[in-house]
């Protein structure tokens, strides 16, 4: 487990945070600018030292202000990747890697040259500079080389902010690798919502030095009590399992966790059994009295009305759904909304596209 409690005092803004997070996989820490998600980064890498805190990785304590206890951060057995890369330019990718693996005695290394360069997908670099690297590379060798210090934690503070939509499509997928390969727990701070869907187990969601939410990313994405649910990027994570692939369409059958239920995805061939994590835009979700079996749209899911609200402009509403279990989001017009006669309890059919899944 990892407990983090931080009290600090600015000028104009005041953080004061009570964390409970799981010891292992994804934790986004997801908020607007100046939420104090860095702010909460840093005082965990031991950067910054808060007035009153408490952090402890699973066993180790690394500050307990009301015992006088801070370890510096050199002696934190963490990995940092910042927004830059901040690579040393007059040595080479290898010189660079070799700098944090010499950081730690061998028989303490738990991640060795091989496994980090195949991971970041980046052995083919080795004998380059970094001025001679694109963007996304130097991220890359930058997140290998926090790595080869054999991290108990891995820090990521926006690591795909300084890149554009090609170079992020490029590095997502090594990051979801290190997700899957790795058992080094991820701190992962971003005001990117669809970086956090893809990414994080674990969503705490920061707003004024305070945590609204903390909680599983498919239960927290779905709450409508908080800043995301109204904006135009709302929607929902599902963490499924391939049932079934038809290679002539190109579409995978997905089952939903815990549900006889499926969707369909237009996705390229999985193993039958494989899991997959799908986000589904609250936009991309219609509402329906009854199955409309002459139809484009090739998911339509019995569900139950749970909740509404009002979204970010007066002609929307949200509406929150039970699928089997699974939370979805849709967000319809107010007259879609009154002609549907929607309430709480009702039930009706969500409809939604195969090529609106974001797989």
């Amino acid at each position: 487990m990892i407990d983090v409690r931080l009290q600090m005092q600015f000028s104009g803004f005041a953080l004061d945070v009570d964390l409970h997070l799981p010891g292992r996989g994804v934790t986004a820490l997801y908020g607007h600018s100046g939420s104090g998600k860095t702010t909460c980064l840093r005082c965990i890498a031991g950067l910054e030292r808060a007035d009153e805190g408490f952090i402890q990785i699973n066993d180790e304590v690394w500050q307990d202000s009301r015992n006088g206890v801070f370890v510096p951060p050199h002696k934190r057995a963490l990995g940092y990747v910042f927004q830059e890369a901040s690579l040393f330019a007059h040595l080479s990718v290898q010189a660079n890697l070799e700098f944090g693996l010499k950081r730690i005695p061998r028989p303490q290394r738990r991640v060795d040259m091989a496994h980090a360069t195949a991971l970041l997908g980046i052995g083919h670099l080795l004998d380059r500079h970094p001025h001679s690297l694109s963007g996304g590379e130097r991220q890359r060798v930058g997140i290998a080389r926090a790595l080869l210090t054999s991290p108990q934690l891995l820090l990521m503070d926006e690591p795909l902010a300084a890149l554009d939509s090609k170079r992020k499509g490029e590095i997502l997928p090594y990051l979801e690798r290190l997700h899957d390969e790795l058992d080094i727990p991820v701190v992962y701070v971003s005001h990117a919502q669809d970086e956090v869907a893809r990414l994080a187990d674990h969503l705490v969601v920061l707003n004024d030095g305070k945590a609204l939410a903390s909680g599983p990313i498919g239960e927290t994405l779905a709450r409508l009590d908080l800043p995301m649910a109204s904006g135009d990027d709302a929607g929902v994570v599902i963490n499924g399992t391939v049932s079934a692939y038809d290679e002539h369409y190109q579409l995978l059958t997905l089952q939903l966790p815990g549900s006889l239920l499926h969707m369909r995805v237009a996705h390229a061939p999985l193993t039958v059994g494989k899991a997959l994590r799908v986000k589904v835009q609250a936009r991309d979700v219609s509402l329906s009295l009854q199955a409309e079996e002459h139809s484009s749209i090739l998911n339509r899911l019995p569900v139950t009305v749970t909740e509404t609200i009002s979204a970010d402009n007066n002609a929307h509403v949200l509406v929150r759904l039970d699928a089997g279990g699974t939370p979805l989001l849709a967000r319809i017009t107010r007259f879609s909304r009154d002609q549907l006669q929607l309430q709480p309890g009702q039930t009706l059919w969500a409809q939604i596209k195969a090529v609106a899944v974001l797989a």
